[in-house]
């Protein structure tokens, strides 16, 4: 979950952007002590997230906003669906209006396109994870996003696990030699995951002891050969050009994760609306 002082500050960063020394159309319209209501309506299906985080909003701008909510994250929505209705000070929803919506249509489209690709996968005992290819500054919220959305999650930054790539095998020379240089600093907290494109490298990291190995962009037959050769000692990720179309095919090879920067990158915004 977010922390209270953490969507806070955020939200308060977020305000002041938008907002910066006043709204100069709503200020000339309406006065503060005009009291409307709005709904927060749904023009599409799919998986909402965001909404203790919409409300959030209006709690910060004005304690003359009262927002009652309908679903909670992680629900299915219908279109036509009202998920909240707004009351209060007609000037501090429509302040609010752009800020809120851009949180929730942003993290509702992640959501549903994260509950897209894991429920693409079915019954298998497989799950879609996210990456660190996230917004900046953004990342908690996307990450909150995917989990709403029945997915699972990578690490969350750099200091989280030590993940080997092929630009560090390159410079430490060899895949066994980065594997021994990390041990030698990592704490006992910390797992290790090798990202292989060989079926030579899946063996050369099993031999030095990783405990996860990730599949980077192999093809369905080097996926399934890799599993048989890893065979339940190390969790088998893949990763690399997954779509949801293939998405299925590569949980049928046995791996245990499935990595994609496209649950977050490649989600639409989901079409939400404030109507006054």
């Amino acid at each position: 979950m977010l922390t209270d002082f953490y969507l806070t500050d955020h939200i308060k960063s977020a305000l002041n952007e938008d907002i910066g020394f006043g709204d100069v159309t709503t200020e000339s319209i309406i006065t503060e002590d005009k009291v409307f209501e709005a709904k927060l309506t749904s023009r599409a299906e799919g998986i909402v997230c965001g909404l203790e985080i919409f409300k959030k909003v209006y709690e910060i701008l004005s304690d003359k906003i009262e927002v009652k909510l309908f679903f909670k994250d992680g629900d299915k929505i219908r279109k036509g669906d009202i998920l909240a209705e707004i009351k209060g000070s007609g000037k501090y929803i429509l302040l609010g209006e752009r800020v809120s919506l851009n949180y929730i249509q942003r993290l509702s489209g992640i959501a549903t396109e994260t509950n897209k690709y894991q429920q693409a996968i079915g019954d298998l005992p497989c799950k879609v994870v996210d990456t660190r290819k996230t917004t900046p500054n953004f990342r908690a919220f996307e990450k909150y996003a995917v989990k709403c959305g029945g997915g699972a999650l990578h690490r969350f930054n750099l200091s989280d696990c030590a993940m080997i790539k092929d630009n560090h095998i390159k410079v430490a020379g060899s895949v066994t030699k980065a594997i021994e240089l990390v041990k030698k600093n990592l704490s006992h907290a910390h797992k290790i995951e090798l990202e292989c494109d060989t079926l030579d490298q899946v063996k050369e990291g099993l031999n030095s002891g990783v405990d996860i190995i990730m599949l980077d962009n192999m093809n369905l037959d080097e996926m399934k050969e890799a599993v048989k050769i890893i065979n339940h000692r190390a969790i088998v990720e893949a990763s690399g050009n997954v779509t949801l179309d293939s998405v299925k095919q590569i949980a049928q090879c046995g791996v245990d994760i499935i990595s994609t920067s496209a649950i977050v990158a490649k989600a639409p915004t989901l079409d939400l609306g404030l109507d006054m």
